[in-house]
């Protein structure tokens, strides 16, 4: 190695290391970045050298050693070039299999290659080799993390072969400091440290000012919680960083830079200090660099790892040996900096961009992103995406985009429910504006920054409340004290989060949190302290419904919030009903106990045992361990072990007691008016069908709830003196003004039976009818005769539901047709797989365009478009976008329509919203009728059952708080929790597999409509419930009755 002198050699060099580089030579590429590293990075290369040599390989083959490529998520990542395979979550034990197959044969190991997220459960996925072809890789724009993947950030004839100094020997003889600032300025770089300001403009003012010292800063000390662009960009090549930073020195006119980086990251310290030696040894850092007049030294400083200090006067406090703590500006750095000298300050990601700037010049640059905010941006993706890990995406690139296009789509098939950027000070946006542009200003209009690029995805499991609290504490601990607003306003701040998430919080703490994050980022000393409001602010403005969920319900949507429920499995039933509590009595064989446990809350546990999707059993933890409780078999146990109970009348004086009405006796209705008698009040329900029972009825086959099981759970409701008229029509026998005057409140339940007609030719006339009303006929006329081909539009309950019952009439066969995959059909899986079972059909990526009718107007087949999926859309999924000519018929003679319903209001009744619901306040549903609520589907749309009684329940508690307002509410299912089974903590969970329901066998099931699933045995429903890992024990329930109204 010869020092390099002058301009010449420098070319001279990247000439020659250019020539001599074959790119047809194979290389093993292997990541050695933080996070592969602790995978075993360094132990895969060891091996690597190892197997080649015994293959004799070792000089055919060229092992390199890489930065972050990013792809952190699955790590460690080893890329065979010029090949282009990918391979993915590499160990050590790999390698053998890597050199013999791939290195030496050319084939690829399926095993190890990249796996598309979000395939069906049990079917191939799909997996990708070309590590071009990985969406992850193939939606960014790589700009300053472009070398990353194919040099060696321990070596500096890497960087230089890449063209790494020209940009450096460009600005030393070729650009004036004024030439250098205004291509700067051109390009329209912004500071990636968060701020955002004008590099350019930056530099320009430090330029002006006359002094003999000057300093160049780089500010690494990256501390947000999730982020670690910096970090990575140092480890993976810290070249660029320096020559930046050598660059930005000669523009201002500085002679020596610090790199404030924090102790605990000792990788990115090894690298720098290595990078900054060659930097000397070559010649491109010291004395007269490269012959020119310009000399620069370059001192690393070592923080202690304080927030704050992210803040440029309290990091120059730090580097000056002072307490890291922020001074008042003006003046800025730029005039009275360091040791009182004109400073620049810019982040790693900043400066790591500067030399593609001035290599390929400022019009190059800009041509990237918006046009305020030019170039491209590095992110760090974490929380519930699939793909976490470094990116860098253009500026402009939409969040949707980020998040599912490169991000992969949230884990586990999950909602996306926001995502916060810009780190603790940062913002939550929430998925309905998914669709904003990145970057500075759409970002700061929704109440969020860029910040350094932390980007944080949430799905449902988060709670936005606990979030908050998270970052306001971090804020907090961060404060450095210096001012009140900071120091105690995040203080503050906290403590009301506390409360909120520990069930103490009231409405009137909101408004607290709302009026102290005002007073703190409009009275702090600096951007920490100005900025720490963001995530509270935010979420109180996207999510006030979970705030006030927290308050007023003393509930946490999202299953976070311990203090607020029992066990996870409690929280997430729509019900709120006891589930450990009947687990456990069943468990010790106290069958009547544990369904009289579950009436406490839902009146309707036949049915839940059977057509509930059990969203419970997501929210299990016992899947920590092996798989979740079979909760819904235990219940189907339970309910046919113990029919008869009976739930007592709350005995209360006459002139407390009051008459109420329900229109409608699906389940909304008929809980409604359950709890509602349980309060000693009086209750008539009107139904306008021949029999009780709502959707529940006429709208679920017997195959899935036998009648006699949903009149059993109608007869407990009956049997306390609940009052049913049934041919009873609103608007006809019936008003709801007369009602009005009848009653002292009113309940309207009356569901979402109106279906969606599809709007194709063809569609009006015999042959082709509404799923539901298919249904409600079958019901009605149980021994109606089909024949032919049927064809089934949808992908929903009611399109399963109409297809199986289709086949058990005798359609010769019948076909679901649904515009996206399977995998996005909103009906639960194992009712997709029981219908295959069977013998149904599926067509996928198909809608319908036409119904083709005969001479004699019958229906005799469905045109149907071929789709292909597209971009992502609002709901998180991909748009299906027609194949423009593609077209296929399928034969059909009965054609049923499922692809949605419409809510049912009775004439004269409430307000309606936007889409076409009953309009009612989310918490009391309370409509615009004094003493008129409603629930159910007619509020909800087509929703689950539990959903319903859900709404029952909680209509009730809202009518008895309009009865008596000046009472204090007492409900019975509100109560202290006393459950005397037993239970060791201390011993282990217990080791038995999950008992699955037993079923039909297909070839009996599909011909009658006998019940598919079957009970479990009295010894395998005590196993399954002896599953249960007791989440709640010790626990008692959170009151949520309110204090008298003053």
């Amino acid at each position: 190695m010869t020092k390099l002198t002058i301009r010449s050699e420098l070319d001279a060099l990247r000439d020659q290391l250019t020539s001599s580089f074959d790119p047809d030579k194979r290389r093993i590429f292997v990541c050695m970045g933080t996070g592969c590293k602790a995978c075993g990075g360094d132990e895969i290369l060891d091996s690597l050298d190892k197997v080649l040599k015994e293959a004799k390989l070792d000089d055919q083959v060229e092992v390199v050693m890489t930065g972050c490529r990013g792809f952190c998520e699955n790590g460690s990542l080893v890329a065979v070039r010029p090949q282009g395979t990918l391979y993915c979550r590499v160990s050590p034990d790999d390698v053998p299999d890597i050199v013999e197959k791939t290195v030496e044969s050319g084939d690829v190991i399926e095993r190890l290659l990249y796996e598309m997220p979000g395939s069906v459960e049990g079917s191939a996925r799909h997996r990708i080799s070309a590590e071009k072809e990985i969406p992850f890789y193939h939606h960014q724009m790589p700009i300053v993390l472009g070398m990353n993947d194919r040099i060696n950030p321990t070596n500096i004839e890497d960087y230089i072969r890449e063209g790494g100094y020209a940009g450096l020997a460009k600005a030393l003889f070729d650009m004036s400091p004024d030439e250098i600032i205004d291509e700067v300025l051109r390009s329209g770089l912004r500071g990636r440290g968060g701020g955002g300001f004008p590099t350019g403009l930056k530099w320009k003012f430090c330029h002006a000012e006359d002094s003999e010292t000057k300093y160049i800063i780089c500010n690494a000390d990256e501390g947000d919680p999730g982020a670690f662009m910096d970090r990575s960009l140092l480890e993976g090549n810290p070249h660029s960083m320096l020559e930046g930073l050598a660059i930005s020195a000669r523009a201002i006119g500085a002679s020596h830079g610090y790199i404030y980086i924090r102790a605990e990251y000792p990788l990115a310290i090894e690298r720098l200090r290595i990078a900054i030696g060659q930097m000397r040894e070559w010649g491109v850092l010291g004395d007269n660099i490269l012959g020119s007049d310009f000399s620069l030294g370059i001192t690393i400083k070592e923080g202690a790892g304080a927030f704050v200090c992210g803040e440029e006067t309290a990091l120059i406090a730090s580097i000056e040996g002072n307490r890291g703590m922020p001074m008042p500006r003006p003046p800025f750095p730029a005039v009275k900096g360091l040791f009182g000298k004109p400073t620049n300050i810019n982040n790693v990601e900043t400066l790591g961009t500067v030399p593609h700037i001035i290599t390929g010049g400022a019009v190059a640059y800009a041509a990237q992103g918006t046009d305020k905010s030019k170039g491209t941006k590095i992110f760090s993706l974490v929380g519930q995406v699939n793909n976490t890990g470094l990116v860098e995406v253009p500026m402009g690139m939409s969040l949707r985009e980020l998040v599912y296009e490169v991000g992969g789509g949230v884990k586990d098939g999950r909602t996306l429910k926001a995502v916060q950027s810009g780190g603790p000070s940062g913002g939550c946006i929430p998925a309905s504006m998914m669709h904003l542009p990145i970057d500075y200003e759409s970002l700061a209009q929704a109440g969020a920054i860029m910040g350094s690029g932390g980007l944080v995805v949430m799905d449902e499991t988060t709670c936005m409340v606990d979030l908050a609290r998270y970052f306001v504490s971090f804020t907090e601990k961060e404060s450095c004290g210096k001012c009140v607003p900071c120091r105690l306003g995040t203080r503050q701040m906290r403590m009301i989060l506390d409360d909120i998430c520990e069930g103490r919080g009231t409405e009137d703490s909101i408004a607290k949190l709302e009026a102290l994050g005002g007073a703190v980022s409009k009275g702090s000393l600096c951007g920490l302290g100005q900025t720490a409001p963001n995530p509270v602010l935010t979420t109180i403005k996207y999510f006030r419904d979970e705030y006030l969920a927290h308050v007023h319900e003393k509930r946490c949507p999202a299953g976070v919030c311990e203090p607020m429920f029992i066990a996870t499995c409690t929280n997430r039933c729509p019900g709120d009903v006891d589930v450990p509590a009947y687990l456990s009595l069943v468990a010790e064989g106290r069958n009547e106990e544990a369904l009289l446990s579950h009436m406490e809350r839902n009146p309707f546990p036949s049915m839940c045992a059977r057509v509930c999707p059990h969203p419970c059993e997501k929210q299990c933890r016992r899947e920590t361990v092996d798989s979740p409780v079979a909760i819904r078999a235990v219940k189907r146990f339970m309910v046919d072990a113990s029919t008869e109970i009976s739930v007592p009348v709350m005995d209360r004086p006459s002139d407390e007691q009051r008459r109420a009405a329900v229109v409608g006796a699906g389940p909304a209705g008929l809980t409604a008016a359950y709890f509602l008698r349980r309060l000693g009040h009086a209750v008539t329900v009107f139904e306008s069908m021949p029999e009780p029972g709502g959707m529940l009825r006429y709208g679920i086959p017997t195959y899935r709830l036998p009648r006699e099981e949903l009149e059993r759970d109608i007869e407990r409701i009956t049997s306390m003196g609940v009052k049913i008229i049934c041919g009873a029509v609103i608007g006809e026998t019936h008003s709801i003004e007369t009602l009005r005057k009848d009653f002292d409140a009113i309940f309207i339940g009356s569901g979402a039976w109106e279906d969606m007609s599809m709007g194709i030719p063809g569609e009006e006339g015999c042959g082709v009818a509404s799923g539901i009303e298919f249904l409600k006929k079958t019901e009605l006329e149980p021994t109606i005769p089909i024949s032919g081909n049927a064809v089934v539009i949808g992908g929903g309950n009611t399109a399963m539901d109409a297809a199986r019952t289709l086949m058990r009439l005798g359609a010769s066969s019948v076909t679901v047709v649904y515009r996206r995959t399977r995998e996005e059909m909103p009906v639960q899986p194992e009712e997709v797989t029981e219908a295959l079972e069977e013998g149904i059909k599926f067509e996928f990526l198909v809608a319908p365009v036409e119904v083709i009718r005969n001479g004699n107007n019958s229906v005799v087949a469905i045109k149907l478009q071929q789709m292909r999926l597209g971009d992502f859309d609002d709901s998180g999924r991909k748009r299906p976008v027609p194949i423009e000519g593609n077209f296929v018929e399928l034969p059909a003679e009965h054609i049923i329509r499922a692809i949605g319903q419409k809510a049912i209001i009775p004439n004269g009744g409430p307000s309606a919203s936007k889409w076409g619901t009953v309009d009612v306040d989310n918490f009391t549903l309370a409509t615009d009728f004094d003493g008129v609520f409603a629930g159910g589907d007619v509020v909800l749309g087509p929703a689950t059952a539990v959903e319903a009684v859900a709404h029952g329940r909680r209509a009730a508690e809202a009518i008895e708080r309009y009865l008596h307002p000046d009472m204090i509410a007492h409900f019975p299912w509100i109560k202290p929790r006393s459950l005397d089974t037993t239970f060791d903590p201390t011993a282990a969970p217990l080791e038995a597999p999950r008992c699955e329901t037993p079923k039909r066998e297909p070839q009996v099931r599909r011909s009658c409509f006998d019940e598919v699933e079957q009970s479990l045995s009295a010894e395998d429903a005590r196993l399954e419930a002896s599953r249960c890992l007791r989440c709640d024990f010790g626990k008692t329930f959170v009151s949520r009755e309110e204090v008298k109204p003053c």
